[in-house]
């Protein structure tokens, strides 16, 4: 995948695995392999947000991880950009060069009450990375913790308390501050309000979008939520089975997808309106398994359009308009419905 200005990009993944094998029996022989990735390629601009889409299993979560190597990927590499401007390979280092790298690519959990530690504080939590990475102290610590608490929304009179005593919203501020605390420049978010209330995911969407633009924020921002991505993201990835399918300006992937996969799924999509009536789109068949890969397209199984040609020929990912990027045979030859068809009355 190429982009015209290599300057503003942050971070550049190219040909992206991660194969996992499975195993059995009284010696663990191997008989088989998960394609949690396959050959992922796509970049992301310095202070964007990019949305990343996909049924459940098909390897959102294990790419945000890969990209910090809390996962090792079996292969590819993800050049990031390091504060003085250079690209430095992730894959290439080792573990005493990644903690270097580490303050400056941070993760917001999924689960606000898994992802804390009961035991400790909320000033333990949150003080704990800036000890260790910068070995702050005093009142300097403390100082940087209270801005940190008010910067998401918190009272500074909280920092003694546990996180038991907080509700799931706060929760999810408090691992949010956690995260800031190093001040990175690139932010996984895994999910981050799909375990609130509707009424809280909007809150912590807003506060996402605020720290982005004090911070000089990059966000990868992982969900199965349509109307979440729409929200938050200037463009968004559609992956599934482990490689990414379409990838667009956020308002051109909405209006004018190119992927039958990308049109079952904004079908999907509610409209607050009891008065029109979705054209729910319904794909045939089951989601591939990643043990056991289809020939040719992944998706072509469950496509309403598939040819002859999708069967035995896997599709590369292709621009095919101006940052617009699809992995069909036939993109250019079908009309498909966006949001504004899917929903006409």
């Amino acid at each position: 995948m190429k982009n015209n200005n290599q300057k503003d990009v942050l971070i550049d993944v190219r040909n992206l695995k991660k194969y996992y094998p499975v195993r059995s029996g009284f010696f663990s022989k191997e008989h088989g392999t998960v394609y949690a990735l396959d050959d992922v390629s796509f970049f992301i601009r310095e202070n964007e947000t990019l949305g990343l889409v996909g049924e459940s299993g098909c390897g959102k979560s294990t790419l945000g991880k890969c990209l910090l190597r809390a996962i090792e990927p079996t292969s590819g590499s993800i050049n990031f950009k390091m504060p003085d401007g250079n690209m430095v390979d992730l894959m290439q280092l080792n573990k005493k060069e990644m903690r270097k790298v580490r303050p400056y690519m941070q993760m917001i959990f999924q689960d606000p009450y898994s992802s804390l530690d009961p035991r400790m504080t909320i000033m333990d939590i949150i003080s704990e990375p800036l000890i260790l990475n910068y070995n702050i102290s005093g009142s300097e610590l403390l100082d940087r913790v209270a801005g940190l608490i008010q910067d998401v929304g918190l009272e500074v009179k909280y920092l003694k308390r546990y996180p038991h005593a907080f509700s799931g919203g706060q929760r999810q501020r408090i691992g949010i501050a956690r995260a800031l605390a190093v001040n990175p420049r690139f932010i996984v978010a895994d999910e981050p309000v799909s375990a609130l209330d509707v009424s809280i995911q909007a809150q912590i969407l807003n506060l996402l979008n605020d720290l982005q633009e004090k911070y000089k924020l990059t966000y990868l921002f992982i969900t199965h939520n349509l109307s979440v991505v729409e929200y938050v993201s200037d463009r968004v990835a559609v992956m599934y089975v482990g490689k990414i399918v379409e990838l667009a300006n956020t308002r051109e992937l909405y209006d004018n997808p190119l992927h039958p996969y990308t049109e079952a799924l904004l079908s999907a999509i509610p409209v607050p309106d009891p008065t029109r009536k979705m054209k729910r789109i319904h794909l045939p068949g089951e989601v591939a398994s990643p043990v056991n890969l289809p020939s040719g397209c992944y998706f072509h199984p469950r496509c309403l359009y598939r040819r002859k040609e999708c069967e035995n020929e896997r599709p590369e990912l292709r621009e095919v308009y101006p940052g617009h990027f699809v992995a069909c045979h036939f993109a250019e030859q079908l009309s498909l419905r966006g949001v504004k068809d899917i929903t006409k009355n």
